[in-house]
């Protein structure tokens, strides 16, 4: 991938993420008739998910409700058992996890995921090899490599890593080891990308600091995130699909789903009540 598409200014400040005309107003993933059966079991069943380009679609439901087999669906971890998966209109239920990848479907795991015994600066940097062309150059030193810091150095500012660039990323706090596994998305030029669960496991001040991130990296950019805290999902969601042993219950706004008397049992066990103050710490 030409470095002309690494624009250094993709991540801009809060406040500048629109939805401007330039955007085409159209569906980036879709899934139809998407389910997946395990034994006789059906852990997705029937999903039919539309997320739109340039904006930031929230995937929520009660534990069990098939969220994290959806995400392994989209990026090929798993075979649907019937249905199909479509990215930017063409079919890719039949392709590999890597040809995903390939085509700008990025992911991100619950479970933190860097190279601990890499260097903050070494863990963007692998990231950047494919997308600058030095990968599986095995024959080239290391020393080959330092063309690509200067873009791995704005990324980590972009994230505010910057100072941390030569720590071990075993050293981080976890806070900043998912602004890392950010940073290392975005390295890859995602047009989707796909957060499972970001906020798991943070502190309140690591969670208002990654919600800002996320906010920034799509700014320009898709995100369909897997997220329990509703807080964040009300902040930053433009569209929120809610789950339910598989299927689909609600679409909307925020302020749609939370109306929605389906949604509110779904997390409360019965229609009384209201959604926002339930849901604030509601299970994944």
């Amino acid at each position: 991938m030409p470095t002309s598409s690494m624009n250094p200014g993709r991540l801009t400040a809060p406040s500048a993420r629109q939805h401007t005309s330039s955007m085409p107003d159209d569906f980036i993933l879709e899934t139809r008739g998407l389910s997946k059966e395990f034994n006789g079991f059906a852990a997705v069943s029937d999903v039919n998910l539309r997320v739109r380009r340039g904006h930031i679609h929230a995937l929520i439901g009660p534990n069990g409700a098939g969220k994290t087999t959806c995400f392994n669906l989209l990026t090929k971890f798993l075979t649907p058992t019937a249905g199909q998966i479509l990215f930017q209109g063409e079919d890719i239920t039949a392709a590999g996890a890597a040809q995903v990848a390939r085509r700008g479907i990025v992911r991100s795991f619950q479970v933190s995921a860097v190279f601990p015994r890499l260097s903050v600066l070494e863990n963007v940097r692998i990231a950047l090899q494919r997308t600058l062309g030095t990968s599986f150059h095995f024959w080239k030193g290391v020393r080959s490599l330092s063309a690509l810091d200067p873009r791995a150095l704005q990324l980590l500012e972009a994230v505010g890593l910057g100072q941390f660039a030569g720590m071990l990323a075993v050293e981080l706090p976890y806070g900043r080891k998912r602004a890392l596994e950010i940073a290392t998305t975005l390295a890859m030029d995602p047009q989707l990308m796909l957060l499972d669960e970001p906020t798991q496991g943070m502190g309140h001040e690591d969670v208002a600091k990654v919600t800002d991130l996320i906010k920034r990296a799509a700014a320009d950019r898709t995100v369909l995130m897997v997220e329990h805290n509703m807080n964040v999902v009300a902040t930053i969601a433009d569209t929120i699909t809610v789950l339910q042993h598989g299927r689909i219950i609600a679409d909307g706004s925020y302020a749609e789903v939370s109306a929605d008397p389906r949604v509110v049992e779904a997390y409360m066990g019965s229609v009384d009540g209201t959604m926002g103050g339930s849901l604030s710490g509601a299970p994944a």
